[in-house]
């Protein structure tokens, strides 16, 4: 019965976090506008893969290790900085070409794969060390230290599940046929504001590390 009350504050908790403007967030959205819904889906999968990799990080206890170790979760840090900046970059880039009458689709901005969403996804959560911070926050206040096997098991699933059912359902909604004719006159302002998001964050986590050093 504790177990089953822990795991449902857990879920009303991460449901909220999700739903908050992000970098997963400002991800999908771009992902079904440029690519369309089949790659939202794939990015929405690589992001739940991402916070399944945290959250079994902290259910181990592997994450407190790195977050205990100042030099190897600074690197961490600084590599996560950098990707978030590169995909700001993209994105501004996408919103100046937009502006100058260019494509401005995300195109290239991987390797050329079926699984590019997917890895962008993935790559995405892993490389935001403030979603490590987070689950190890939220995990750690609310898990007990006598949790069994199993109910560590039910949390990854939920972690997974509800990221995948949110991202994924953000991605469909957004590629409504009528809703998307709507979206896609807004796409260079959508590109500049997801472009912004991307290095407020790069940004934040740059002058965090600067800092701590």
């Amino acid at each position: 019965m504790q177990e089953a009350y822990v795991l449902l504050t857990l879920t009303a908790v991460f449901a909220v976090a999700l739903v908050s403007p992000g970098p997963d967030v400002a991800l999908v959205v771009r992902t079904a506008l440029h690519q369309g819904r089949r790659a939202g889906v794939l990015s929405a999968l690589g992001l739940a893969c991402g916070i399944l990799v945290h959250g079994t990080l902290v259910l181990t206890g592997v994450s407190l290790l790195l977050r205990h170790s100042p030099l190897l979760f600074g690197l961490l840090q600084g590599a996560g900085a950098l990707y978030l900046a590169w995909l700001g970059i993209g994105a501004i880039r996408a919103w100046l070409r937009r502006g100058k009458g260019g494509a401005g689709r995300l195109d290239g901005e991987l390797p050329a794969s079926p699984l590019g969403p997917w890895l962008r996804g993935l790559a995405t959560n892993l490389c935001n060390p403030k979603a490590l911070v987070f689950f190890l926050a939220l995990l750690s206040s609310l898990i007990p230290l006598d949790m069994s096997v199993g109910g560590k098991l039910a949390v990854a699933i939920m972690l997974f599940g509800t990221g995948f059912a949110w991202f994924s359902l953000l991605s469909v909604t957004l590629t409504q046929p009528a809703l998307q004719q709507r979206l896609l006159r807004a796409v260079p302002l959508i590109d500049g504001l997801c472009g912004l998001m991307f290095l407020t964050v790069a940004g934040v986590i740059a002058a965090g590390l600067a800092r701590q050093f």
